[in-house]
Protein backbone atom coordinates (compact mmCIF):
# COMPACT_ATOMS: atom_id res chain seq x y z
CA UNK A 1 0.00 0.00 0.00
CA UNK A 2 1.40 3.77 -1.22
CA UNK A 3 0.68 6.11 1.23
CA UNK A 4 0.58 9.76 0.45
CA UNK A 5 1.58 11.92 3.42
CA UNK A 6 2.55 15.47 4.81
CA UNK A 7 5.45 16.11 7.49
CA UNK A 8 4.71 19.12 9.09
CA UNK A 9 5.72 21.01 12.56
CA UNK A 10 4.78 23.33 15.16
CA UNK A 11 7.59 24.70 17.30
CA UNK A 12 9.06 21.11 17.01
CA UNK A 13 6.39 18.89 17.95
CA UNK A 14 5.86 17.15 14.40
CA UNK A 15 3.62 14.87 12.88
CA UNK A 16 2.77 12.79 9.74
CA UNK A 17 -0.69 13.98 8.23
CA UNK A 18 -2.67 11.87 5.70
CA UNK A 19 -5.34 13.12 3.67
CA UNK A 20 -8.00 10.02 4.58
CA UNK A 21 -10.67 11.47 2.38
CA UNK A 22 -8.89 10.90 -1.13
CA UNK A 23 -7.39 7.95 -0.26
CA UNK A 24 -9.00 6.24 2.82
CA UNK A 25 -7.11 3.73 5.04
CA UNK A 26 -7.08 2.27 8.00
CA UNK A 27 -4.05 2.08 9.70
CA UNK A 28 -3.28 -0.20 11.94
CA UNK A 29 -1.24 -0.03 15.07
CA UNK A 30 2.13 -1.43 14.00
CA UNK A 31 1.86 0.37 10.39
CA UNK A 32 1.37 3.21 12.70
CA UNK A 33 4.60 2.64 14.71
CA UNK A 34 6.37 2.30 11.46
CA UNK A 35 5.20 5.73 10.24
CA UNK A 36 6.77 7.07 13.60
CA UNK A 37 9.75 5.34 13.38
CA UNK A 38 12.43 7.88 13.34
CA UNK A 39 15.34 5.45 11.47
CA UNK A 40 12.93 2.78 9.78
CA UNK A 41 10.03 4.61 9.05
CA UNK A 42 9.17 8.67 8.38
CA UNK A 43 9.46 9.91 12.45
CA UNK A 44 7.22 11.52 14.41
CA UNK A 45 5.94 12.62 17.55
CA UNK A 46 1.92 11.71 16.62
CA UNK A 47 0.28 11.22 12.72
CA UNK A 48 -3.20 13.08 12.14
CA UNK A 49 -5.51 11.87 9.88
CA UNK A 50 -7.91 14.01 8.38
CA UNK A 51 -11.36 12.08 7.28
CA UNK A 52 -14.60 13.06 6.59
CA UNK A 53 -17.12 14.52 9.24
CA UNK A 54 -19.77 12.48 11.35
CA UNK A 55 -22.03 14.88 12.27
CA UNK A 56 -23.36 18.35 9.42
CA UNK A 57 -21.70 21.54 12.03
CA UNK A 58 -18.50 20.18 11.03
CA UNK A 59 -15.75 20.42 8.33
CA UNK A 60 -13.49 17.01 9.20
CA UNK A 61 -13.05 14.49 11.76
CA UNK A 62 -9.55 14.76 13.14
CA UNK A 63 -7.94 11.63 14.59
CA UNK A 64 -4.65 11.36 16.27
CA UNK A 65 -2.56 8.80 16.76
CA UNK A 66 1.03 8.42 19.12
CA UNK A 67 4.02 7.32 17.86
CA UNK A 68 3.27 3.86 19.76
CA UNK A 69 0.34 3.62 18.00
CA UNK A 70 -2.12 4.44 20.47
CA UNK A 71 -5.12 6.20 19.72
CA UNK A 72 -5.84 9.64 21.31
CA UNK A 73 -8.31 12.35 21.61
CA UNK A 74 -6.10 16.04 21.65
CA UNK A 75 -3.49 17.74 20.16
CA UNK A 76 -3.13 21.01 20.42
CA UNK A 77 0.18 21.85 18.21
CA UNK A 78 -1.55 18.75 15.85
CA UNK A 79 -5.09 21.09 15.20
CA UNK A 80 -3.04 23.75 14.34
CA UNK A 81 -0.91 22.08 11.65
CA UNK A 82 -4.68 19.91 10.69
CA UNK A 83 -5.96 23.03 10.07
CA UNK A 84 -2.83 24.24 7.75
CA UNK A 85 -2.88 21.34 6.19
CA UNK A 86 -6.60 21.73 5.01
CA UNK A 87 -6.49 24.69 3.56
CA UNK A 88 -2.96 24.08 1.92
CA UNK A 89 -4.23 20.94 0.17
CA UNK A 90 -7.88 23.05 -0.88
CA UNK A 91 -9.74 20.79 1.41
CA UNK A 92 -11.45 23.94 2.50
CA UNK A 93 -10.93 27.55 2.04
CA UNK A 94 -12.42 28.69 5.22
CA UNK A 95 -10.55 30.88 7.78
CA UNK A 96 -12.46 29.57 10.27
CA UNK A 97 -12.88 25.36 10.66
CA UNK A 98 -15.13 23.27 13.05
CA UNK A 99 -14.05 20.06 13.82
CA UNK A 100 -14.90 16.93 15.27
CA UNK A 101 -12.65 15.02 17.65
CA UNK A 102 -12.75 12.51 20.19
CA UNK A 103 -12.51 15.00 22.77
CA UNK A 104 -15.04 17.19 21.21
CA UNK A 105 -15.87 19.75 18.58
CA UNK A 106 -12.97 22.32 18.11
CA UNK A 107 -12.58 25.64 16.02
CA UNK A 108 -9.63 26.24 14.38
CA UNK A 109 -9.16 29.79 13.23
CA UNK A 110 -6.28 30.54 10.65
CA UNK A 111 -5.16 34.06 10.77
CA UNK A 112 -3.75 36.67 8.68
CA UNK A 113 -0.12 36.57 9.84
CA UNK A 114 0.24 32.64 9.23
CA UNK A 115 -0.22 31.76 13.24
CA UNK A 116 -3.41 29.05 13.57
CA UNK A 117 -5.52 30.05 16.98
CA UNK A 118 -7.42 26.60 18.73
CA UNK A 119 -10.11 27.02 20.83
CA UNK A 120 -9.58 24.00 23.12
CA UNK A 121 -12.42 23.98 25.32
CA UNK A 122 -13.00 24.32 28.88
CA UNK A 123 -10.58 22.74 31.07
CA UNK A 124 -12.33 20.09 32.82
CA UNK A 125 -11.07 19.42 36.87
CA UNK A 126 -13.57 16.55 37.89
CA UNK A 127 -11.52 13.98 38.68
CA UNK A 128 -13.61 11.46 37.18
CA UNK A 129 -13.71 13.27 34.09
CA UNK A 130 -9.44 13.34 33.87
CA UNK A 131 -9.62 10.40 34.58
CA UNK A 132 -7.87 10.70 37.64
CA UNK A 133 -8.24 9.11 40.77
CA UNK A 134 -9.16 10.99 43.66
CA UNK A 135 -11.17 11.11 46.89
CA UNK A 136 -12.59 14.67 45.67
CA UNK A 137 -11.77 17.37 43.43
CA UNK A 138 -8.35 20.11 44.27
CA UNK A 139 -6.44 22.36 43.47
CA UNK A 140 -3.33 20.24 44.05
CA UNK A 141 -2.99 16.85 44.56
CA UNK A 142 -0.23 14.75 46.41
CA UNK A 143 1.08 11.67 44.67
CA UNK A 144 3.85 9.37 45.25
CA UNK A 145 6.34 9.06 42.43
CA UNK A 146 8.69 6.16 42.94
CA UNK A 147 10.36 7.03 46.24
CA UNK A 148 9.25 10.21 46.55
CA UNK A 149 5.88 12.29 46.88
CA UNK A 150 5.20 15.21 44.91
CA UNK A 151 2.24 17.64 44.18
CA UNK A 152 0.45 17.56 41.14
CA UNK A 153 -2.41 19.76 39.79
CA UNK A 154 -4.88 17.36 37.83
CA UNK A 155 -6.81 18.35 34.49
CA UNK A 156 -8.26 17.68 30.86
CA UNK A 157 -7.97 19.38 27.97
CA UNK A 158 -9.52 16.31 26.36
CA UNK A 159 -7.02 14.49 27.32
CA UNK A 160 -5.58 13.91 30.66
CA UNK A 161 -2.84 16.11 32.46
CA UNK A 162 -0.53 16.51 35.01
CA UNK A 163 1.16 20.12 36.14
CA UNK A 164 4.31 20.10 38.51
CA UNK A 165 5.73 23.49 39.35
CA UNK A 166 9.95 23.58 39.69
CA UNK A 167 12.11 25.97 40.15
CA UNK A 168 13.98 25.16 36.84
CA UNK A 169 13.05 23.58 33.76
CA UNK A 170 16.24 22.80 32.79
CA UNK A 171 17.56 20.77 36.14
CA UNK A 172 13.72 19.48 36.16
CA UNK A 173 13.64 15.56 36.90
CA UNK A 174 11.72 14.96 33.82
CA UNK A 175 12.91 11.77 32.77
CA UNK A 176 12.73 10.62 35.59
CA UNK A 177 9.01 11.80 37.16
CA UNK A 178 8.10 11.63 33.32
CA UNK A 179 7.54 8.13 33.02
CA UNK A 180 6.58 7.01 36.24
CA UNK A 181 3.55 9.76 36.42
CA UNK A 182 2.22 9.49 32.72
CA UNK A 183 1.27 5.69 33.89
CA UNK A 184 1.01 6.34 37.39
CA UNK A 185 -2.26 3.72 38.93
CA UNK A 186 -4.12 7.05 39.81
CA UNK A 187 -4.54 8.13 35.74
CA UNK A 188 -6.40 5.53 34.26
CA UNK A 189 -5.92 6.49 31.19
CA UNK A 190 -2.03 7.40 31.75
CA UNK A 191 -1.54 11.81 31.57
CA UNK A 192 0.95 13.78 30.06
CA UNK A 193 3.00 15.13 32.59
CA UNK A 194 3.83 18.78 32.22
CA UNK A 195 7.06 20.64 34.44
CA UNK A 196 6.17 24.35 34.70
CA UNK A 197 8.53 27.62 35.83
CA UNK A 198 6.33 30.25 36.38
CA UNK A 199 8.94 33.26 35.33
CA UNK A 200 6.46 36.09 35.59
CA UNK A 201 2.78 36.29 35.75
CA UNK A 202 2.80 36.52 32.42
CA UNK A 203 5.29 34.04 31.12
CA UNK A 204 6.30 30.72 31.91
CA UNK A 205 8.48 27.80 30.69
CA UNK A 206 7.39 24.53 29.84
CA UNK A 207 8.67 20.68 29.41
CA UNK A 208 6.16 17.66 29.01
CA UNK A 209 6.18 14.07 28.84
CA UNK A 210 4.42 13.40 26.36
CA UNK A 211 1.62 10.64 26.93
CA UNK A 212 2.65 7.63 24.54
CA UNK A 213 5.53 10.01 22.80
CA UNK A 214 8.02 10.77 25.68
CA UNK A 215 9.62 14.26 26.21
CA UNK A 216 8.64 16.41 23.06
CA UNK A 217 9.99 19.78 21.93
CA UNK A 218 5.93 21.09 22.40
CA UNK A 219 2.80 19.97 23.73
CA UNK A 220 -0.41 22.52 22.87
CA UNK A 221 -2.47 20.84 25.27
CA UNK A 222 -0.01 20.66 27.55
CA UNK A 223 0.77 24.68 27.74
CA UNK A 224 -3.22 25.31 27.91
CA UNK A 225 -3.51 22.86 31.05
CA UNK A 226 0.24 24.23 32.36
CA UNK A 227 -1.62 27.69 32.35
CA UNK A 228 -5.08 26.55 33.71
CA UNK A 229 -3.30 24.90 36.72
CA UNK A 230 -1.15 28.18 37.09
CA UNK A 231 -4.52 30.65 36.65
CA UNK A 232 -5.91 28.26 39.61
CA UNK A 233 -2.87 28.53 41.78
CA UNK A 234 -3.27 32.56 41.27
CA UNK A 235 -0.20 32.52 39.60
CA UNK A 236 -1.03 33.75 36.28
CA UNK A 237 -2.83 36.24 34.61
CA UNK A 238 -5.16 35.51 31.60
CA UNK A 239 -2.92 35.74 28.88
CA UNK A 240 0.39 33.86 28.91
CA UNK A 241 3.40 33.20 26.90
CA UNK A 242 4.85 29.63 26.86
CA UNK A 243 8.30 29.04 26.44
CA UNK A 244 8.96 25.01 24.84
CA UNK A 245 11.70 24.22 23.78
CA UNK A 246 10.83 24.14 20.64
CA UNK A 247 9.37 27.69 20.45
CA UNK A 248 6.36 29.80 22.05
CA UNK A 249 2.73 29.59 22.08
CA UNK A 250 0.47 32.26 23.42
CA UNK A 251 -2.05 31.14 25.78
CA UNK A 252 -5.56 33.12 27.25
CA UNK A 253 -8.00 31.59 29.89
CA UNK A 254 -10.35 34.29 31.37
CA UNK A 255 -11.44 31.20 33.60
CA UNK A 256 -14.42 29.15 34.82
CA UNK A 257 -16.58 27.84 32.28
CA UNK A 258 -14.35 29.90 28.95
CA UNK A 259 -12.44 28.08 26.35
CA UNK A 260 -8.57 27.87 26.57
CA UNK A 261 -7.26 29.56 23.16
CA UNK A 262 -4.31 28.53 22.06
CA UNK A 263 -2.43 30.49 19.11
CA UNK A 264 1.23 29.32 17.14
CA UNK A 265 2.59 28.88 14.05
CA UNK A 266 2.31 25.15 11.72
CA UNK A 267 4.50 24.69 9.47
CA UNK A 268 4.75 22.02 6.53
CA UNK A 269 8.23 20.09 6.51
CA UNK A 270 8.07 17.93 3.10
CA UNK A 271 5.76 16.09 0.98
CA UNK A 272 6.63 12.04 0.34
CA UNK A 273 4.70 8.75 -0.02
CA UNK A 274 6.07 5.42 1.82
CA UNK A 275 5.13 2.00 1.29
CA UNK A 276 3.41 0.19 4.46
Amino acid sequence: MLLAFTKMQGIGNDFVVIDAINQPIALTSEQARKLADRRFGVGCDQILLVEKPHSADVEFRYRILNADGSEVAQCGNGARCFARFVRDKGLTDSDEIPVETDAGRLLLKLQADGQVQVDMGAPVFDPAWIPFHAEKEAVIYEIEAGDERVEISALSMGNPHAVLLVDDVDSAAVERLGPLLESHPRFAERANIGFMQVMAKDHIRLRVYERGAGETLACGSGACAAVAAGRLRNLLNSKVKVDLPGGRLMIEWQGNKNPVLMTGPAETVFEGSINL
